[in-house]
């Protein structure tokens, strides 16, 4: 650990005989005074280079936003938002599939967000006016509990996510739900999406600031293959003001120092070999297949799908489905390039017009990690 970031956490640590430990003094990442010091050791690395920093997290869109940094970092460095929203992504062909068993008369279980993600000509809130049972949960353990509630009725639960919401799904399958419960995954991989982002020609990536969320489960450890191969710096983050310049700042000294390392800037969550005992539940319930990205494709090695083990409780071999034709992008959405970090959100024609949080037209202004719900609500501030 270089000595200035050594400093930085513990400026923010002191022992708490309260509490019984070490504590963080939460507010104070958020220091005027550290932040200018912070952003002229940016101006100082950055002097002489045009760098462009990809973020794949929605959580760190909202930081980056709602605290106006893109506004106090030099212009010669760019903060992109990459694929970093899980409702986001969530494939047309996956919405499809649980609208219709909506259609069937099944309970359909999924958190707030998903209800109103469009898919190809309808969307699970459309579905629910006319008479669906969609209800909305706070986590799969909720739904576990619907199907207990109603046995002579089949559950099914709208999963989508990355690696830090799998493993509660996994818990749960791993358990043993009742009979008439069943999953519908939509679970993605963080990193095989990031090396799609390393592959697109002319879009150039001179370092990543890795989720932070996801690192708490996979760890550090998990982008050093990426780091490698494509000698690009990745730094783990946490989600105030400080943490993120703190992680521009030591994705610039990789560049200085001609490193590409994988950095832990998150150390008070986030360990190099990250959650070893979610790790070992994902396994024990999931294998990792390629799986379709909204407006990507299908991504080799990026999904999360139920063993066979647990084939009962999965709801695409549980049911059959009609032939489906899905569109993952509405004609004039732009969500797939935003996705990309291709354009801005405000690029897009439809943004703030016809693409609004209370009417969205594309799946990036629905999710509460959606970059162009973040961006609007930000600019109506």
């Amino acid at each position: 650990m270089c000595s200035y970031h050594a400093s930085f956490i513990e400026q923010y640590v002191y022992e708490s005989p309260r509490h019984g430990g070490i504590m963080f003094d939460f507010a104070r990442f958020r220091d005027p005074a550290y932040a200018k010091a912070i952003i002229k050791e940016i101006e100082r690395l950055a002097a002489d280079k045009i760098v462009r920093i990809v973020h794949v997290c929605g959580t760190h869109e909202d930081t980056i936003s709602s605290n106006g940094l893109r506004a106090v970092l030099p212009n010669n460095i760019s903060l992109i938002a990459g694929p970093g929203c899980p409702v986001c992504v969530c494939a047309a062909q996956d919405v499809d599939m649980i609208i219709e068993l909506a259609r069937r008369g099944h309970i359909i279980t999924t958190f707030g967000d998903m209800v109103r993600v469009p898919s190809t000509n309808s969307s699970l809130a459309k579905e629910r006016m006319k008479g669906a049972d969609v209800r909305v949960v706070y986590g799969i353990n909720e739904a576990v509990e619907i199907a207990r509630k109603n046995p002579e009725r089949e559950v099914i639960f709208m999963g989508a996510g990355f690696e830090t919401t799998a493993p509660t799904f996994a818990v749960e399958i791993l358990r043993g739900p009742p009979e008439n419960f069943s999953i519908l995954t939509s679970l993605k991989v963080i990193p095989p999406a990031m090396e799609l982002l390393m592959n697109i020609e002319g879009f150039a990536v001179d370092g990543f600031i890795t989720p932070g969320h996801v690192s708490t489960i996979i760890g550090t450890m998990a982008y050093e293959p990426l780091a490698k191969k494509y000698h690009v710096p990745c730094v783990a983050a946490g989600f105030e003001p400080l943490d993120v310049l703190e992680a521009v700042r030591m994705i610039l000294l990789q560049i200085e120092e001609g490193r590409a390392d994988s950095e832990n800037e998150y150390t008070r969550v986030v360990r190099p070999e990250g959650n070893l005992a979610a790790q070992k539940v994902l396994r024990d319930a999931f294998y990792v297949d390629d799986a379709p990205w909204r407006g990507l494709g299908v991504i080799k090695g990026s999904g999360y799908y139920l063993r066979d083990a647990f084939a009962q409780h999965d709801a695409r071999k549980r049911f059959d489905f009609p032939p489906m034709e899905s569109v993952d992008i509405l004609p004039g959405c732009q969500c797939h390039k935003v996705i990309l970090g291709m354009i801005d959100p405000v690029e897009c024609p439809l943004f703030g017009k016809r693409c609004t949080p209370d009417d969205p037209y594309g799946p990036c202004m629905v999710g509460h990690e959606g970059t162009c719900r973040i961006r609007h609500l930000n600019m109506a501030l």
